[in-house]
């Protein structure tokens, strides 16, 4: 299963271009180890079992609207050597197209979301709504403010800061992915992928 999951996001590609990703929209992430190294912990029996590094990623996950208000989380889950979670950017003023609705995700945790004008519509989804033909990376976002980038990044450089007390070997891969939920059906879509991943392992 890694296997597969990491031939799915090594393929190069460039970030959205015509997208803000300081924009409200929901986002599913994954952040990967150095070296898919299993820092994290091992998978018994179905169930994620967190090392002591898992704990760490799992605590400041769970932080990051701590730092950043305006953040809302869902799913997420700390595998053996990578991190999934849907983060939600929910600004009161985060939405460039003020006349654009706000569609309901529909899920008690999910605010409502702002679907930008369709500055996205070149997103095309695969026949799995949680793999689209487009991904982005992290690595070359502008560095503004309140942008998913950022938020990331903090989140890498804390756990990476309190990890390295015990494992001085511990790192990220340069690079995280990221995919704009744009609809219910992929939000859910996710949502459970990312509460099945320890049963697939």
């Amino acid at each position: 299963m890694a296997e597969k999951y990491q031939n799915k996001y090594r393929i190069a590609s460039a970030r959205l271009q015509t997208w803000d990703y300081g924009w409200n929209a929901a986002y599913f992430v994954t952040i990967c180890t150095q070296n898919r190294e299993c820092f994290f912990g091992n998978i018994v029996d179905g169930n994620m079992h967190l090392s002591e590094t898992g704990i760490i990623a799992h605590k400041f996950w769970m932080e990051i609207p701590n730092h950043f208000p305006f953040v809302k989380l869902g799913e997420f889950i700390v595998m053996p050597n990578h991190v999934h979670g849907i983060v939600i950017i929910d600004k009161l003023d985060g939405n460039r197209y003020e006349n654009v609705g706000t569609p309901k995700l529909g899920v008690p945790t999910a605010p409502a979301i702002t679907n930008p004008g369709g500055a996205a519509e070149n997103i095309q989804y695969s026949e799995n709504p949680i793999y689209p033909k487009s991904k982005s990376g992290g690595k070359n976002e502008q560095w503004k403010p309140g942008t998913l980038g950022v938020i990331i990044n903090q989140y890498k450089r804390i756990c990476t800061i309190h990890a390295r007390k015990t494992h001085s070997e511990f790192g990220w891969q340069p690079r995280f992915y990221d995919i704009i939920i744009r609809n219910d059906r992929a939000f859910h879509a996710i949502s459970k992928y990312i509460i099945n991943n320890p049963a697939k392992w």
